[in-house]
């Protein structure tokens, strides 16, 4: 993928810093949205590794078929290899990028606390979320392209539903927050980077949901997957 690119996978980091520097000004300089004791540089670059993850698995999942419709149409393998393959390189992509966060926060002197240790469980609920979505859109993409046209602007209102560039905390409590957080995302984003940051877990029992919705969508996606996959090659 970084073939012929001057950069190569320093990419992996630009990106979310890129990101985390236009929120820092934009939500942190000029709406000064509150990020705690935490530099707000660091609140986004935590909250944009959790969501570049998510979108990067999605996107690779549903695509995933499409781009190699030659090869479904000719070679017999289980066709669950593809989507997997992205998620395998976007948990790489991930990898280089904790990396990169690691040493902003060096730069800016930031230890984290014990909550860290719980990172690696909200990681598996995202990844888990996201390859279920990714099984069912690429499923769907294969019979209707308008998946794929329509994917890019469905992820956009994920990012803008899901406390990247903000917390948990500026959503006002009561109903607002609680249809809020039937975005099962929201409630991921915010632990992951809660545990990167060493602020403890969001409460509620919304927690118990986003597990829940992150199992039933792995779930459904598999199924999907394995009911359409006989007509992959057919309709591809």
């Amino acid at each position: 993928r970084y073939r012929q690119t001057a950069l190569g996978v320093l990419w992996v980091v630009l990106q979310p810093l890129l990101g985390a520097g236009i929120f820092a000004f934009v939500f942190g300089r000029i709406a000064r949205f509150d990020s705690g004791s935490v530099p707000y540089v660091l609140f986004a670059y935590a909250g944009l590794l959790g969501w570049n993850l998510f979108s990067g698995i999605v996107l690779k999942s549903t695509t995933s078929l499409v781009s190699n419709a030659a090869l479904i149409s000719k070679v017999a393998f289980p066709r669950l290899l593809l989507p997997l393959s992205g998620v395998a390189s976007c948990l790489l992509d991930f990898a280089v990028g904790v990396l990169g966060g690691a040493l902003l926060a060096v730069l800016h002197g930031f230890v984290p606390g014990p909550w860290l240790v719980l990172s690696p469980l909200w990681l598996l609920l995202l990844v888990v979320f996201a390859t279920g979505l990714g099984l069912i859109f690429g499923s769907l993409a294969v019979a209707y392209r308008d998946v794929v046209h329509a994917l890019p602007v469905l992820l956009q209102l994920f990012l803008y539903a899901s406390p990247v560039g903000y917390g948990l905390g500026m959503v006002p409590e009561g109903w607002t927050r609680s249809l809020y957080l039937l975005n099962p995302l929201a409630t991921l984003i915010e632990g992951f980077r809660s545990a990167l940051l060493g602020s403890g877990p969001p409460g509620g029992d919304w927690i118990g949901y986003a597990v829940v919705m992150s199992a039933l969508t792995l779930g459904v996606g598999l199924l999907v997957f394995r009911a359409r996959e006989r007509d992959f090659a057919d309709v591809i």
